[in-house]
């Protein structure tokens, strides 16, 4: 097959995001800020020709494509395979709250255990093959062509790791910046780093 351009693309901020709050998937509309950060991907992006944009289902992910798709002309398809880990008891909790109730919960999360899932929600390993699986399906249908995928800081590590072939538990030393522009190539071999966290659209 031929590649496919893939601009994956973090959410504008939350309430939550600024009070370290885990979302999960909680539904969770766009802040002030997080608003206005995804207005300015509109002219960042205007010169892309996207075939496709996708969008997780989340409000914050819909809300966040919605910006720069519908100017655009095109519709924001939903996918539940882009949304974010579902982390279950911990949602809505901060990430203090969740070290004074479950500390060696809480420890294991940090460590990035891959088997580790809180309380009735998703392990790393089962998220990352449900995000990476979800992107790559989306991507093979588009085939030299150029598409948009919004989704969240989870989705936006996984597809980094895909890409890079860093291990699950290794420690993440990359940035996954709130409307933040990043960019793969996703062919039969699956996908490569092109460009990570371009923020400069929000530096105005």
């Amino acid at each position: 097959m031929q590649a496919t351009r893939v601009f994956a693309i973090r959410h504008g901020e939350t309430a939550w995001n600024a009070q370290s709050r885990v979302q999960g998937q909680l539904d969770i509309g766009l802040n002030a800020v997080g608003r206005a950060q995804a207005q300015r991907l509109r002219p960042a992006l205007e010169g892309e020709s996207f075939t496709a944009v996708y969008a997780s289902d989340l409000l914050r992910a819909r809300e966040t494509a919605e910006a720069f798709a519908v100017p655009a002309g095109l519709a924001v398809q939903t996918d539940r395979g882009l949304r974010e880990r579902a982390f279950g008891t911990f949602e809505g909790l901060t990430y203090a709250e969740i070290e004074q109730r479950w500390p060696q919960d809480s420890q294991r999360w940090r460590r990035r255990e891959p088997a580790f899932a809180p309380e009735g929600g998703e392990s790393l390993e089962d998220f990352q093959a449900r995000a990476v699986q979800a992107a790559a399906r989306l991507a093979a249908a588009h085939g030299g062509e150029t598409i948009a995928l919004v989704a969240h800081g989870g989705v936006l590590d996984a597809l980094y790791r895909a890409a890079t072939r860093a291990g699950l538990s290794a420690p993440r030393t990359w940035e996954l910046g709130n409307a933040s522009i990043n960019r793969l190539l996703y062919s039969a071999e699956g996908f490569v780093l092109v460009g990570w966290n371009d923020r400069q659209h929000l530096d105005i």
